[in-house]
């Protein structure tokens, strides 16, 4: 591992589990992850889960010792969405007609994709 080629097939395996966690697997419940209070725990946890379970797949495929970022990748999901949707964050500009919601919707998007890369460069970089 960490040729150029190694790092384009880390780069679209990443970023198929990332469309299919965040589009055809999330579910009208994971939707839930904007609630108030702490009812959205449940809902962005289970989203979160499958993001790392993702994760978990490939990494144990490249390099298992590095099991240990299925939780980088949760927490950090767990955060940016929670971020994104939470009423009092990012989640009080739902009006989709303007440019703060996308610029939100593009911050979210870029925060996961750079954790991506950062998992990528440990996957590429240490390998054993």
């Amino acid at each position: 591992m960490g040729s150029l080629s190694s790092v384009f097939l880390l780069l679209v395996l990443f970023q198929l589990k990332h469309f299919i966690a965040d589009y055809p697997l999330q579910r009208e419940y994971m939707l839930k992850k904007g609630l108030p209070g702490w009812d959205f725990v449940k809902p962005l946890s289970l989203h979160c889960f499958v993001h790392a379970l993702g994760t978990g797949l490939i990494v144990v495929w490249i390099n298992p010792h590095f099991i240990w970022l299925i939780f980088v990748d949760f927490s950090s999901h767990f955060i940016m969405d929670r971020i994104k949707s939470g009423p009092k964050y990012l989640g009080r500009f739902r009006d989709k007609n303007t440019a703060v919601y996308w610029n939100c919707f593009g911050l979210d998007q870029m925060v996961h994709h750079l954790t991506n890369y950062f998992m990528i460069w440990l996957l590429i970089t240490h390998t054993s």
